[in-house]
């Protein structure tokens, strides 16, 4: 066997062979790419004044068809399966998941014999003289061959060659390869619970953005029922003006709340266009193609949960919890990688295959090598490899530990705000009814000449706000229970359940 000082491996992440060394500098890169991906797949902040896909990746899509004339119909259920087909962030994410699982292929390969095949025809050119067969050489061997005529003989000379060979290496015991193998497919698993985590980001800022286009849509017809209520009352205002009942000063009145109303239902109407824009931005529908939203403002009491039944629930199924804990796992594997390479490392090397030189015949060559490689004195790396890794291992178990206590915060917060959000949604329903109540009393003491418009102006004020509150309540509502089924980690099996669809 031959003893050789260095072992180098083959990895396909860059044109040459790299090191052991190397190899665990890989994994420790992939370790904390994962790590940064799962913080990015945390639960959402709030919703920025302009979101684009530059501040979040889930903003954007991949548009895949071209606007049409036809206005399409768009369900929430509609609009989730296509933020599944198109958006951005998620799309990365799956990317993401791809490349982890492209690595481990890579690192399986290092377990794996390597086996190649080479071979074709070589020209070789040789200088005898400067091999020892020179003129001296001969001048002394040419006595004994006195019929033979060296002066003739050329120095310089060449030899067609044609080889053939099978090679084959593989490593055979390696403790930091084989803790490599198993650190790459933790960190598949993270990039796994990565991109599941990002299937619940999308329901969560596609569902958030189509109950906020039919908040908005409940906004404009109200805004239209209000506007045609004014015309309403413009049109008596006028007719009673005329006929001497009333002041022109109740005409103006009615014309101004009109106007107003005007322009609530142009700022209104612009707004729902811009949500429906964000909307199609999210889900991969052209801007330009006009959509009609077919599901109704959602509204149902939540089951009755606990806390701690909230918490069990997260603690079992949150995709980031465990996109961290696939992390501990893989850095801990690291670590005994790092420990490991003080240990000898055996590998193979040989081929087997045919020369031949023309004119003089074929014959078989082979080779067969056995390498190992025992660090001997490598202190520096060797502790500093494994303070590395030891303190990226406690990092990661700190920002477990605190993600377990911020679920804990969460699920907490998520479910004061659905109650909370619950009883204002009643409230606000009373208050709609109790300025519908008193819109029509004060109609009809206008229509029998006991009050002017301002009382009445004042009552479709009123009513106008109680609506706009309503809308604004049930909206925050839904999107409350959507952030509790997010919290609990089952936002894609049940949002259908917590909006009560």
């Amino acid at each position: 066997m031959k003893v050789k000082h260095t072992m180098t491996l083959p990895f396909r992440r860059s044109v040459r062979a790299v090191s052991i060394s190397g190899f665990f500098a890989s994994a420790l890169s992939l370790a904390v790419a994962t790590h940064a991906f799962a913080q990015s797949s945390d639960l959402p902040a709030s919703p920025q004044p302009n979101p684009t896909s530059q501040s979040n990746p889930y903003f954007g899509s991949v548009t895949k068809l071209p606007a049409t004339d036809e206005v399409m119909k768009l369900s929430l259920d509609d609009a989730v399966n296509r933020g599944f087909q198109t958006n951005l962030g998620l799309q990365e994410a799956e990317q993401g998941e791809k490349l982890l699982h492209g690595q481990k292929l890579e690192a399986l390969q290092l377990f794996l014999p390597a086996i190649t095949v080479s071979g074709g025809p070589e020209v070789h050119e040789y200088n005898l003289a400067a091999l020892g067969f020179g003129p001296s050489l001969v001048g002394k061997i040419a006595p004994l061959f006195p019929t033979l005529n060296f002066s003739d003989i050329s120095f310089i000379t060449k030899a067609d060659v044609v080889t053939g060979q099978v090679n084959y290496e593989q490593t055979l015991l390696s403790g930091p390869v084989f803790s490599g193998y198993k650190a790459i497919k933790a960190a598949e698993q993270a990039a796994y619970f990565a991109k599941m985590s990002s299937r619940g980001e999308v329901v969560q800022q596609v569902a958030t953005a189509y109950l906020a286009a039919i908040a908005d849509q409940s906004e404009v017809d109200n805004a239209k029922a209000l506007l045609a209520a004014d015309k309403v009352l413009a049109d008596q205002a006028h007719e009673k003006h005329v006929a001497g009942t009333v002041a022109n000063l109740d005409e103006l009145r009615a014309r101004v709340q009109y106007q107003q109303q005007e322009q609530v239902l142009l700022a209104n109407q612009n707004k729902l266009d811009k949500a429906l824009i964000l909307l199609k931005r999210e889900i991969g529908i052209a801007p330009g193609q006009k959509i009609t939203l077919t599901d109704p403002a959602p509204y149902s009491d939540l089951a009755a949960l606990t806390t701690d039944e909230l918490k069990t629930e997260a603690y079992q199924n949150r995709q980031d919890y465990q996109n961290i804990q696939a992390q501990q796992r893989e850095l801990s594997v690291v670590l005994t990688a790092r420990k490991q390479e003080r240990l000898p490392t055996l590998s193979f090397k040989g081929n087997y295959g045919v020369t031949g030189v023309t004119g003089a015949g074929y014959h078989g060559t082979f080779l067969a090598a056995g390498t190992l490689k025992v660090p001997v004195f490598e202190e520096g790396t060797l502790r500093g490899d494994k303070d590395v890794a030891k303190a990226q291992l406690a990092a990661t178990n700190l920002q477990l530990a605190d993600l377990r206590s911020k679920i804990d915060q969460q699920v907490r917060s998520a479910f004061l705000d659905v109650h909370a959000n619950q009883q204002l949604v009643d409230v606000a329903r009373s208050n709609v009814d109790l300025a519908g109540s008193a819109l029509s009393d004060e109609t009809d003491r206008f229509n029998n000449g006991i009050d002017d418009t301002l009382p009445l102006v004042q009552a479709q004020a009123s009513l106008a706000s109680a609506q706009s509150n309503l809308v604004q309540s049930l909206y925050q509502y839904n999107v409350s229970k959507l952030l509790l089924a997010r919290t609990a980690g089952v936002l894609e099996q049940q949002y259908k359940m917590y909006l009560g669809k």
